[in-house]
């Protein structure tokens, strides 16, 4: 594993100049090389070169281009496939140690060899697929049926984790590895696993991975829906692991302002009552992010409104006591925004009917 077929020794160390017509002395040695930026590693690096050098200021009319700069272009184009291809063949081989048979009957060594081995494929993999081209050969490859059907209900812990961090990894921002995810039934198992796990590292990995299938894309958003996602959520925000309640709550704050249109099936399900419930806990970091979302609710949304001026909720009490707290306190400025808008959208107007005119 200790060849990451990126190396930096694939390139040319430097480009020759352009033109030999200035020269500073010494015959245009390494010395005068140090200017340039380092070689790309891969075809993603050689395409941030070339779009960074097309926004540089023009030059004076270009002199045609010299066999010395032809031949460097030649070999840094030619080493860029050749990385690509190595990285491919990385891929090939962690698929191969993934797709042998759990061992059954070996010895407790010989199984903890066997468990480290596989982990170490799937963390190559995760770093390999933090470039979208070698994300979709890997799912090309048939990698992401392996790892839905296979790892994500692995018996050991450390397999499910990287396996959900993996399926977050190729999914982000990539509209066709979302939908090959979505349609092998991954959200689901996801949900599951983000709601009755007994690993907190799967449970957050799993929520990275939900995350990256339903933000920003419609259908996972859906699925989402049919499978009770929302409820999901709020268990995850009411568990004791804070990183868990704080990325629930801030995916939540996410859908409501991307998708303003589900308002009325969370409030149909109490949610209002539920964060509320969440602001009166101890409090902590968490709650700048469960005001976030109360926030996003009832705006532009009067029966959010309603329900958060009921009396038997005492929210306008709470959030006034909340605001005396947080006036001294500057790292806590954004939550204390939270409370003055509450206050001003839901406990300045002047009555319910003149909301729904």
């Amino acid at each position: 594993m200790a060849d990451q077929g990126s190396g930096g020794s694939r390139l040319p160390l430097a480009l020759p100049p352009a033109s030999q017509g200035c020269s500073s002395g010494g015959g245009g040695s390494s010395a005068g090389n140090s200017g340039h930026p380092p070689p790309p590693r891969n075809l993603q690096g050689l395409l941030q070169m070339a779009i960074t050098a097309g926004s540089e200021e023009p030059d004076p009319p270009p002199e045609p281009m010299s066999e010395e700069r032809r031949q460097w272009l030649q070999e840094a184009m030619s080493a860029a496939f050749r990385g690509q291809r190595e990285e491919v063949e990385q891929m090939k081989n962690c698929l191969r140690v993934l797709s042998q048979p759990i061992p059954s009957l070996a010895a407790e060594a010989e199984l903890a060899a066997d468990q480290q081995e596989r982990e170490g494929a799937l963390e190559l993999l995760a770093d390999l697929c933090e470039n979208m081209d070698n994300a979709a050969d890997f799912c090309q490859l048939s990698g992401m049926h392996l790892l839905v059907g296979r790892y994500l209900e692995a018996g050991p812990a450390g397999l499910r984790w990287r396996a959900a961090e993996l399926i977050g990894t190729c999914s982000q921002n990539v509209a066709a590895i979302q939908e090959q995810v979505l349609g092998l039934g991954a959200l689901r198992k996801l949900l599951r696993l983000l709601d009755r796990d007994a690993c907190d590292l799967v449970r957050v990995k799993a929520l990275f991975a939900i995350s990256c299938l339903v933000r920003e894309q419609e259908a996972g958003l859906l699925q989402f829906l049919r499978l009770d996602g929302f409820s999901v959520l709020m268990r995850a925000m009411q568990q004791q692991v804070q990183k868990l309640k704080v990325k629930s709550a801030f995916l939540l704050q996410n859908l409501l302002v991307g998708h303003p249109e589900h308002k009325g099936t969370l409030c149909s399900m109490g949610m209002v009552q539920q964060l509320v419930a969440l602001i009166r806990t101890e409090h902590s970091p968490f709650h700048e992010h469960v005001l976030g979302a109360l926030c996003s609710l009832v705006t532009d949304f009067p029966q959010g409104v309603r329900e958060c001026r009921e009396p038997d909720l005492g929210l306008e009490e709470l959030l006034r006591h909340r605001c005396q707290l947080l006036q001294q306190h500057e790292e806590y400025q954004e939550e204390l925004e939270f409370c003055e808008k509450l206050l001003q959208t839901c406990f300045s107007s002047p009555t319910d009917d003149s909301m729904d005119r």
